[in-house]
């Protein structure tokens, strides 16, 4: 798989503030049959960035926990009720369902009382590229580079530029 995301001496076409300009550029050498299968679009200058979503409060680590915990010893108490008769299947579902809600509130619990306090927040994290290097391998760079610079909005293509 890794051989995949490797080039041969790769080289350098151009770099791009956006995603979708380094894709445009791709689409342009596909479009003049450029052999693209030789190309690849890196994102570089990697940085992480949560977003906070909001206020982490007791009642809310313990509903997220029965939440979650509802759910697990719903699909547990349903897998171990396909083995047990009829008569006891809905007894074995709730007693899932009430070992998962108490499972759940207490794993959350437990993990927001050992933050203490130092992080009352909820957030999401993400990986992102704030610059897109289009590569090709060292063979095609001057063809690659004479293309591109007929691409429209290239800034190779407008002398005025």
């Amino acid at each position: 798989m890794a051989e995949i995301f490797s080039l041969e001496y790769p080289q350098s076409l151009g770099v791009f503030d956006k995603y979708a300009d380094a894709q445009k550029a791709v689409d342009f050498l596909s479009d003049h049959e450029f052999p693209v299968q030789n190309v690849l679009i890196v994102g570089t200058e990697l940085k992480q960035v949560e977003r906070v979503t909001g206020r982490l409060t007791w009642g809310k680590v313990l509903s997220a926990g029965a939440s979650s915990g509802f759910m697990l010893g719903l699909l547990i108490g349903l897998v171990v009720s396909l083995f047990t008769d009829g008569s006891s299947a809905v007894s074995t579902i709730l007693g899932g369902i009430l070992l998962g809600l108490a499972f759940g509130m207490i794993s959350g619990a437990l993990g927001y009382a050992a933050t203490r306090g130092q992080r009352d927040f909820s957030s999401v994290q993400k990986v992102v590229a704030t610059k897109y290097e289009v590569l090709v391998e060292h063979k095609f760079l001057a063809d690659g580079t004479a293309l591109l610079a007929t691409m429209p909005g290239s800034p190779s293509a407008n002398p005025f530029a």
